[in-house]
């Protein structure tokens, strides 16, 4: 890992975890030494970042100069955490995760005043049961589509038969209860959705359909909307 990146991972945990947060939680989350993560603050004060704390103590972040100020009204700020709530509630774990690092990141960049309606919103969501089935093949499928990689699934129908086949992934829909795969077949030489629960194989062959896949989904979306 270089060290501008252990760097970001850790300026991403002090803004995360709970504070003051301890060296050695700190040194965990980064995977480096307990030494290491103290030059590693010191480097990060010297640019200017404001940590409070001492070692045996803990750290809070007080100031997070690495992201410009956000301004947001109050209205904004209840979408946002609405908004990330949800994802929370619905999506996978990775997914989640990337939603609570949106809020940390929001938060560290706002004045007070918006630090404590972000903190305080008054837009709460609970779901009494999962919307969408898990599925391990959700992680493979996203860089797929971001790379613009061809993959082989194998596929059950409603009849239970299983068959496989090459598909160009376009985008992952999140319908009422289940998660939709847009792809062009080159089985069918057609568009088809995929529905994620009933993948049970999902294998990057490293073919390329770059820079396919905008145009593709654009026509996707036309015949889905003829």
């Amino acid at each position: 890992m270089s060290r501008s990146e252990r760097l970001f991972r850790l300026m991403q945990a002090l803004r995360t975890l709970p504070q003051p947060v301890t060296a050695e939680s700190l040194a965990r989350e980064t995977g480096v030494s307990v030494r290491s993560l103290y030059r590693d603050i010191d480097s990060l004060r010297s640019t200017g970042v404001q940590i409070e704390g001492s070692r045996g103590v803990g750290y809070h972040l007080l100031e997070d100069g690495t992201l410009p100020p956000r301004a947001f009204n109050r209205l904004e700020i209840e979408a946002l955490v609405l908004g990330m709530a949800e994802v929370r509630q619905i999506g996978d774990r990775e997914l989640a995760k990337a939603a609570e690092s949106v809020l940390a990141k929001v938060l560290a960049t706002l004045p007070s005043v918006g630090q404590q309606r972000l903190t305080h919103a008054v837009s709460k969501v609970h779901r009494f049961e999962m919307r969408y089935p898990s599925s391990p093949h959700l992680s493979v499928l996203r860089e797929a589509c971001w790379e613009e990689l061809e993959l082989t699934i194998g596929y059950q129908d409603e009849g239970r038969r299983v068959s496989e086949r090459t598909v160009r992934p376009l985008a992952i829909v999140y319908v009422d209860h289940s998660m939709v795969l847009l792809a062009w077949c080159c089985l069918r030489e057609a568009f088809r959705k995929f529905r994620v629960d009933r993948l049970t194989r999902v294998v990057t062959t490293g073919e390329s359909f770059r820079p396919k896949r905008a145009a593709l989904l654009r026509a996707c979306l036309a015949e889905m909307r003829a």
